[in-house]
């Protein structure tokens, strides 16, 4: 809600062994008004609440842990994970299978990959609806979820390759 203190993140279990990531799927947070920008829609910049919602994700995540970070090569995307990204020295690493329209073969690409875990993914509202249906589908939720604020966080629990578990931190 406009004006509350950030929400402190859900308690969330340690990480199993053998074949089990974490993916921290983030949607950006709040931009400028898409109907009030006159640019390239991939350099639209995050508002003045966007800004404070991207620092404030430092918070969230402080005592989660994250080896890497992956953004949509648009702006607001790599403005709202590049906090979190400074505060663990880590780079945020632009990833066109992230970008809007880019549907959900981009995104469980990364969930497939037994290289990665504990890793922040952040993209755009239509993957994200994407990732709840997709999750409500095959159980893992038990029901859709519509849950996916600007600057909001799914957690997702993958086991070689496919979600087990997934739980939602709200935007701070």
């Amino acid at each position: 809600m406009e004006g509350s203190e950030p929400q402190e993140p859900p308690e969330l279990d340690a990480l199993g062994v053998g074949g089990v990531g974490r993916f921290y799927v983030v949607r950006h947070a709040k931009a400028g008004s898409r109907s009030h920008w006159t640019g390239d829609d991939r350099r639209r910049p995050l508002s003045k609440k966007g800004r404070q919602q991207a620092e404030a994700l430092v918070k969230v995540f402080a005592d989660l842990p994250v080896d890497d970070v992956f953004s949509s090569p648009y702006l607001r995307c790599i403005q709202t994970v590049e906090p979190i990204a400074i505060a663990r020295h880590r780079k945020v690493q632009a990833n066109a299978s992230l970008s809007e329209g880019r549907g959900l073969s981009g995104l469980y690409s990364f969930f497939e990959d037994p290289n990665l875990g504990n890793t922040v993914l952040c993209t755009h509202g239509d993957l994200m609806w994407e990732l709840i249906e997709d999750l409500a589908n095959r159980r893992v939720l038990p029901a859709f979820k519509e849950a996916f604020d600007k600057g909001s966080t799914w957690v997702v629990d993958v086991e070689d390759g496919s979600p087990v578990g997934a739980r939602y931190i709200p935007a701070p």
